[in-house]
């Protein structure tokens, strides 16, 4: 979309100046006559502000695509042209990324494009899930029912999300806290004992000397601590952007993890499960709902599994053989898809399996918070009970010898 200043007048004969975003000039004059407004003067802008405000915002948020998805179904539902639905969505969004995307949209349709060809071409609006079911949905024409199915889909993977963020936010904070008091009382309570210690010409305990020697080595070293933090962080991301090795590294060992590692299985089963259920409900081959969920699934450990699945069935065998050959799906799920398989029921075992899997996820997610507040305030108290001893122990010596 470009960006068009304009000079023009109202119907009442009003001077009124101002911006439009359109594909073309064409198009803008367009809209602006659709607004009641005459444009005298229309160009490009060619402000650096205008142009950085046109690629801000590129995702939208999962409340608002999900809300875009029920209202679009209604419309439809109602029988108002996929066009005009488009139409009327675009004005009323809060989201801009989906309102740009949605007058893109609305643009090609009215040019003859397909409304599946057309929201393609926004991959960072309308994820590969949407695009395909949307193509299944145009060839049966059930698009409600499918918007529905993606409506619900989507809230189902936006709150299982937030269940394992916000059981990962608290130990994360008391993390933190412990990590922040530590280098308080290292670098600023530590050190003004020193002297003190130095004075009494007596044997310190080991936990003491340690204590100051960690002390002494902040205050002197600091900046190395945090330029190695610094380029460890870096250098972290830059390896889990661009090195598929690494990355892959990165979420084998997440899933291996005594305690996180099956939340997250847990969780990534749900998600498989729900997504592949919806698309083969909605028709789309399943060779291509593999291939969609290996790109969705957003874990490569278990894309991996579902890309050697494809091939298997691309070869003529089953796709239950490349998930029992892998510890990342139990027994629970092979069982299921093989029945699935041979009753021809596969999209109802899914879905079967995914909601056994979220109320796993919701299950383990609340014992995990009863579990790790005692843990971590624990972890806590060690720690500077820990600092605490180091300074008080050698003055009870002193006591005692007074």
């Amino acid at each position: 979309m470009t960006i068009y200043r304009y000079v023009g007048r109202t119907k009442t004969g009003e001077l009124k100046k101002g911006r439009i975003d359109a594909s073309t000039k064409k198009a803008a004059i367009a809209k602006l006559r659709e607004q009641g407004i005459n444009p005298r003067e229309i160009f490009e802008s060619t402000s650096i502000l205008d142009k950085e405000l046109n690629i801000l915002g590129s995702k939208v948020k999962n409340q608002d695509f999900v809300i875009y998805c029920r209202q679009f179904a209604t419309l439809v539902r109602a029988g108002v042209p996929v066009v005009e639905a488009t139409n009327i969505l675009a004005r009323q969004t809060k989201s801009k990324p989906l309102k740009k995307a949605l007058e893109q949209v609305e643009e090609d349709i009215r040019k003859g494009i397909s409304f599946s060809k057309a929201t393609k071409k926004h991959p960072k609006v309308f994820p590969d899930l949407f695009v395909n079911m949307m193509v299944s949905a145009e060839a049966t024409g059930n698009l409600d029912t499918t918007l529905d199915k993606l409506a619900t889909t989507f809230e189902k993977q936006y709150h299982l999300k937030k269940k394992i963020q916000s059981s990962l936010t608290y130990p994360l904070v008391l993390l933190v806290l412990t990590i922040a008091v530590t280098i308080f009382m290292l670098v600023f309570i530590v050190p003004n004992f020193i002297e003190a210690f130095e004075s009494m010409e007596a044997e310190l305990p080991t936990i003491t000397i340690i204590t100051l020697k960690i002390s002494e080595a902040m205050q002197k070293y600091w900046w190395i601590g945090l330029g190695v933090i610094a380029v460890s962080l870096i250098l972290f991301y830059y390896l889990y952007k661009k090195n598929e090795k690494f990355h892959y590294g990165v979420h084998y060992t997440l899933l291996k993890m005594p305690v996180l590692g099956p939340l997250l299985q847990k969780s990534v089963l749900a998600r498989m499960m729900s997504t592949l259920s919806s698309l083969f409900t909605s028709a789309v081959p399943i060779l291509q709902c593999l291939g969609i969920v290996e790109k969705v699934i957003g874990n490569p450990v278990i894309g991996k599994v579902v890309k050697e699945a494809r091939n298997s069935l691309e070869k003529g065998s089953t796709l239950t053989e490349p998930l029992e050959k892998s510890w990342l799906f139990p027994p629970l799920v092979t069982s299921m898809v093989s029945i699935g398989e041979k009753t021809g029921t596969l999209d109802f075992m899914l879905q079967k399996a995914a909601e056994f899997y979220e109320e796993e996820v919701d299950r383990t997610v609340n014992t995990l918070k009863s579990l790790i507040e005692p843990v971590m305030i624990l972890f806590l108290a060690v720690i500077v009970g820990g600092i605490v001893a180091s300074i008080f122990l050698p003055m009870f010596s002193l006591y005692e010898q007074m």
